[in-house]
This record gives structure tokens, sequence and C-alpha cells, in this order.
């Protein structure tokens, strides 16, 4: 077996999955699956650079607008690119219009960049998912047609079943907690080829449901804090990321301490 590539410089795009929501540092600063990946790619390279361009709430036409030409201009040796699916979540979406700004982005970043990744994003059940879930599986389809065309490289968090849990999604519903983010890094770091630390798929252990007057009680309070503030973003064309800017903006050295 080939050794991988080294990797020595890595940009990732995207919308809130990779910005790290619901993944706080000890800073209070969203860290995730990239900042993680990061760490570990910097491990084994030397003078190691990082950028992430990614904001949460970003539309598939902002991450092909803001976030693609700079990536391409930085040449990198890994780009990881996950978009589309705020756009899909939305009451009203052209699939059309969102699979050709992807493909129009891929087009842009594959000859751009040493290596390519895309992602089929992880869903967990539910009845808010459930609505949108033919969309989404056709956007991820898509996914699949854009790699084998330009040789991209597909993580395939969608049909993973630990990641479909509720354990590892945080009180939204909508963004994975810190172990949902370290096993996601850990599946790029394997799709990379690199050597397995662990099953990142691995089966959580087996738990007693809470009491039903508890569950209900949870779901009141995640209508109220989350859902209804989601909807209504969605309804009147706000984001959550409105004004807000990447996390990472340059591809700068990564010191270790940068991603505890």
């Amino acid at each position: 077996m080939q050794n991988p590539a080294q990797i020595s410089s890595f940009v990732a795009l995207g919308d809130s999955f990779t910005e790290g929501m619901s993944d706080p540092g000890p800073d209070g600063v969203y860290r995730g699956w990239a900042d993680r990946l990061a760490r570990r790619l910097a491990a084994g390279a030397r003078d190691f650079r990082y950028a992430n361009l990614a904001v949460r709430g970003k539309l598939i036409q902002q991450i092909a607008d803001e976030q693609v030409p700079r990536a391409v201009a930085m040449r990198p040796d890994l780009v990881t690119l996950v978009g589309g699916l705020n756009d899909v979540l939305r009451p009203s979406c052209d699939m059309g219009r969102v699979c050709g700004l992807l493909e129009q982005s891929v087009e842009r970043l594959a000859p751009a960049c040493g290596h390519l990744v895309l992602m089929r994003s992880p869903g967990r059940r539910g009845p808010v998912l459930e609505r949108y879930r033919t969309r989404m599986e056709q956007l991820f389809g898509f996914i699949e047609v854009l790699a084998e065309r330009h040789g991209a490289l597909v993580v395939d968090l969608y049909a993973s079943a630990s990641l479909g849990d509720p354990r590892l999604w945080a009180e939204d519903r909508l963004h994975l907690t810190g172990e949902g983010h370290r096993r996601v890094a850990e599946a790029v770091w394997q799709r990379l080829g690199r050597a397995a630390e662990c099953d990142w798929d691995e089966p959580l252990p087996v738990f007693v449901p809470p009491a039903w007057h508890l569950r209900r009680r949870a779901d009141l309070q995640f209508a109220r804090q989350h859902l209804a503030p989601w909807i209504a973003r969605r309804l009147t064309g706000r984001s959550s990321g409105d004004g807000r800017l990447p996390k990472r903006p340059d591809l700068t050295p990564l010191a270790c301490e940068d991603t505890p």
C-alpha cells in the first residue's frame, strides 16, 4: 500500500457544519471536525498552514461567490467543500440551481488543489428533516456524480449509523456535539488514506431512553429555543451568519495550541 501524499496546506469551505458548531474549545470558540483534522495533519507536516472560510448559515451561492475564489487563489494541497444543505432546508429551493452552483464550485476547485473532498452530510432522524429528505438525497446523489467526474473524494456520513444517534447531536438538533465532530474528523482522516485510530462509526453504548414526560419537556424546550427561531430565519430570508466573518480567513501556520 502506497503512503498517503503529504498535505501541508488545508482550506475548509462551507457553513456551520465546517465552522464547528456546536463544538466549543476551551476559549469558547467553535473548533469542529475541520480544526480537529487540521491539527492532526499539522502533526505530520512541516510548515503546515490552514484556513477555515466556513461561516454558519451560508447558502451555496454565498459559498461559491465568497469562499471558492479565495480558496482557488490559495492553491492548497487539500480543500474540503460542504455546502448546499442550508438551501435544501429552506421552504423554497431550486435544486437545479443548487446543483449548478455546486458543480461550478467543484469545477473551479478541483484543478486548483491537490485533493478535493466532498461530503454526504450526516442527518439525524426526526420530523423536521423528514420533510426535506428527498431533496437531501438528491443533493447527495449529485455529489457522488461530481466526485466521479472531477476526481474528488467523498466522505459518506449520511450512511453512518452512529451519526444518526441523537446523543451525538447538540440541543439544537442541527449540529453535532464534540464527539460527533471528532468522529467526522476521523472519517475524513481515513478517507485521505491515513491509518485509522478508531472505528469512527462505532455504535454508542445501549441506553435507556428518558421517561416520556422528560422527552416531551425536552421537545418543548427545543421548539421554543431553537426550532422557532430557525423557522423564522428561513421564512424571512435571514441567516445566523449575517455579518459574521470566517474564523481563519487566511492560509496561515497552525500552532498546536490553536486547536486543543
